[in-house]
C-alpha cells in the first residue's frame, strides 16, 4: 500500500523503496554513533561527575533505544499500527529523557556537588554537535516524504541531541573556564521543555512540524 507524505502526495513503489533504504542507512548510523557517545558520555560523567554529562549520556542511550525501535519499524514493513506503537515508544522515551535530565540536574544543584572537568566529555559533544543536526535533517526529510510519526520523533531526539550538546558543552566550558560549578547542571535543566514538547508531538502521532 503506498505511504503518504503530509501534503497527500502518493508515492510510487520505487520512491517508497528508495526511502527505505535511505531510512534504514540513517537509522544504521545513527544506531554506531550512538552506542559510541552513550559509552564515552557516561564514562566521562562517571568520571567527572558531571550531571550536564551524565543527562547527555541519557539521552543519547534513549536516542539508541528510538533507533532501533524506528530501524524494526521500517525493516519489518510494519503496519500502520505498529507505526503508532513504535511513536508511542519514541514519544515515552522522550519523556523518560525529560524525567531523567530533570532528576540528575536537581541532585547536583541541591547536593551541591562539584563536577571536574572533562576532555573526553567535550570532544564527544563537538563530534556530536557537528553530525547530529545531519542526522535530523535528513529523518525529518523522511518523516515528511513517508508520513512517519516514528521517525519524525526519532528526527526530535537526534535534533535534541545537537542541541543539548552545545548548551552542555557551554556550560562544561564555563565551568572548567569560569568556575561556575551550577553552571553544569542548569546547562541540562536548559533543555527539558523542549524535550517535553517534542513528547507531546510523538505521542498525539504527528509525522511533520506543519500538521
Amino acid at each position: 500500500m503506498p505511504l503518504l507524505c503530509h501534503n497527500s502526495l502518493v508515492l510510487s513503489t520505487d520512491q517508497i523503496s528508495a526511502a527505505r533504504r535511505q531510512i534504514k542507512r540513517v537509522q544504521i548510523i545513527t544506531i554506531v554513533w550512538m552506542s559510541i557517545e552513550a559509552a564515552l558520555s557516561l564514562w566521562a560523567a562517571w568520571t567527572a561527575r558531571s550531571p550536564a554529562l551524565a543527562a547527555f549520556g541519557g539521552d543519547s542511550a534513549i536516542e539508541l533505544m528510538s533507533a532501533v525501535v524506528v530501524l524494526w519499524r521500517f525493516r519489518s514493513h510494519a503496519s500502520e499500527a505498529a507505526e503508532r506503537r513504535a511513536s508511542r515508544v519514541a514519544g515515552g522515551l522522550l519523556i523518560a529523557l525529560a524525567a531523567f535530565v530533570a532528576f540528575v540536574s536537581a541532585m547536583s544543584l541541591l547536593g551541591r556537588s562539584g563536577p571536574q572537568t572533562s576532555y573526553l566529555g567535550m570532544a564527544v559533544l563537538v563530534f556530536a554537535a557537528i553530525l547530529m543536526p545531519w542526522l535530523a535533517r535528513e529523518k525529518r526529510r523522511l518523516s515528511a516524504l513517508t508520513g512517519s510519526a516514528a521517525l519524525r520523533a526519532d528526527a526530535a531526539e537526534s535534533a535534541l541531541c545537537a542541541y543539548f550538546s552545545v548548551i552542555a558543552l557551554i556550560g562544561l566550558a564555563l565551568h572548567a573556564i569560569c568556575h561556575i560549578a551550577w553552571a553544569d547542571p542548569v546547562a541540562a535543566l536548559v533543555i527539558t521543555p523542549l524535550i517535553l514538547f517534542e513528547a507531546r508531538e510523538a505521542l498525539r502521532g504527528k509525522p511533520c512540524g506543519c500538521c
